[in-house]
């Protein structure tokens, strides 16, 4: 392969262009995935709705299922995750392959072998036409394109001019990684994204349509709803008691003419369990009956065709998203300053600017989430001017399952206009008892930020008044957010609701 001149003065660096490239192809195959897993939910809805049950996301919510934007903007999702990561990996191996083994043709069996591990990885358990897409056509057209794009081996200055730039990337990273724990995603919306106008809107944005890509990727066991059929039962306390059973894991009974989740087919003293009219797991009545829970897990995890992706995503949120912005970042830091600067300099400071905007971003995140507090400190650190520190304290109050009425600030963080300061109370008063506090909880339900009403539901369903149910499915019929459909109706189950056929 005879490899392009290149101008090493290029305003765009190529891993930039390269890594634009990589997500276009993401965000083409994200939208597809995306808008045809909308339409298969949209079908399980109708059919739950046909047969009487209520349904997540709700009739006022299933109709965006068939629009275009929450495809679009819920494949935004893969493409910053999965889409950066395949983007960076193909950059790096196309780098490698031109630098360190010069093209040899022989290295590049090895690339492919482990461009094909994967997608073996993917499919061990059945064919997963969306996630095997991304594997497929992101790495090659990529890996040709930097090939393409990337300047002839540099002398021994342009090494030490590299190795410069990448200096900025390592340090962020030593620096990044030892704040990532449980806590880290609620911390950095907590910190970074509920503390000012624009990183509201971020968060805003990712609420309104995360629950959309989710769908694609999720086992049965995380579904919230689930449909299945009871097959050759004869009507009796044996039928009504497994449909029960199932009930009470949100595996929803319909006729036997639609496809469906879960087929129960009872074979003489045998129960078959089938997924697209092959059956993949046989117990008996007795077995399944004393532990109804582990069966059904053990169904979920062998048809699931998505936990390699899943974990291949966690890990493109931690390692490959990071990245992809800096390297964004940075390309258009130094196009702008090459405009009146030489391409060099303009490099240099936009390394310079990206490891100020990563340390900018870092210090205050490191500061509001690195202090322990005691307990003795809690009703001090309620009455603090500085709303991080209150949130810090109803945090420990929430954790630890304490009454936070008794606290004397408790009136005054009532009328917080800090999101999350009003959305760790709700959580808090999920522990209390007292009858004077149920009111304020219901009065989150009303709160106009979503996270807060979500944490208003989280509460009901954990003080376990059954009060709450007439309430919770008064409002979960008139939502207009899936995100708090899905706390309102997990929030029922916890107060023992169930569903039933309202035909």
């Amino acid at each position: 392969m005879r490899q392009r001149s290149v101008n090493s003065k290029d305003k765009l660096p190529y891993p930039a262009k390269s890594l634009l490239l990589g997500l276009l192809i993401a965000q083409v195959i994200a939208t597809i995935q995306v808008y045809l897993s909308n339409l298969d939910l949209y079908h399980n809805l109708s059919i739950l709705k046909a047969a009487g049950y209520l349904t997540i996301p709700n009739q006022r919510t299933m109709p965006t299922l068939h629009d275009f934007a929450p495809a679009l903007f819920g494949g935004l999702f893969f493409t910053l995750s999965v889409g950066a990561s395949l983007t960076l990996l193909s950059i790096g191996a196309a780098w490698v392959w031109q630098r360190l083994f010069s093209r040899n043709r022989y290295t590049l069996i090895i690339f492919l072998l482990l461009w094909l591990a994967p997608l073996a990885l993917l499919n061990q358990r059945g064919f997963s036409l969306g996630p095997t897409w991304y594997f497929l056509a992101i790495p090659p057209v990529v890996f040709l394109a930097t090939l393409r794009w990337i300047p002839p081996r540099p002398d021994k200055r342009g090494w030490i001019h590299g190795t410069v730039h990448t200096i900025p990337i390592v340090v962020l990273a030593l620096l990044w990684a030892p704040q990532i724990d449980k806590n880290f995603f609620v911390d950095f919306r907590d910190i970074l994204l509920l503390s000012n106008p624009v990183g509201i809107k971020i968060n805003d944005f990712y609420y309104d349509y995360t629950l959309y890509p989710a769908e694609v990727f999720k086992s049965l066991d995380q579904k919230l709803l689930k449909t299945c059929t009871l097959q050759n039962f004869n009507k009796g306390p044996l039928h009504t008691r497994m449909e029960w059973e199932l009930l009470d894991r949100d595996y929803l009974a319909v006729t036997k003419n639609n496809a469906v989740d879960l087929e129960v087919v009872q074979d003489g003293g045998m129960l078959d369990f089938k997924h697209g009219g092959k059956t993949v797991l046989q117990t008996t009545f007795a077995d399944f009956f004393s532990d109804p829970a582990t069966t059904l897990e053990k169904f979920s995890a062998i048809v699931d065709r998505n936990g390699f992706f899943r974990h291949f995503t966690f890990f493109s949120l931690l390692v490959g998203l990071p990245i992809a912005l800096y390297l964004l970042l940075y390309a258009l830091i130094r196009l702008l300053c090459s405009f009146f600067l030489d391409v060099g300099i303009s490099s240099l400071i936009a390394s310079i600017l990206c490891l100020i905007v990563g340390l900018s971003i870092l210090i205050p995140f490191q500061h509001m989430r690195g202090t322990d507090m005691e307990l003795k400190d809690v009703p001090q650190a309620l009455a603090s001017k500085s709303w991080q520190e209150r949130v810090a304290a109803l945090k420990i109050i929430a954790g630890k399952g304490l009454e936070i009425s008794r606290f004397p600030s408790y009136p005054m963080l009532l009328a917080s206009p800090h999101i999350a300061e009003r959305y760790w109370l709700a959580k808090a008063l999920a522990a209390s008892r007292r009858p004077e506090t149920y009111k304020d909880l219901l009065a989150f339900l009303d709160d106009p930020h979503p996270n807060v009403v979500s944490m208003a539901f989280y509460g009901l369903g954990k003080r376990g008044d059954i009060r709450g149910v007439k309430e919770i499915l008064t409002r979960i019929k008139t939502s207009d957010h899936w995100y708090n459909q899905w706390y309102a109706y997990k929030a029922l189950r916890a107060l023992g609701w169930k569903q039933r056929k309202s035909g």
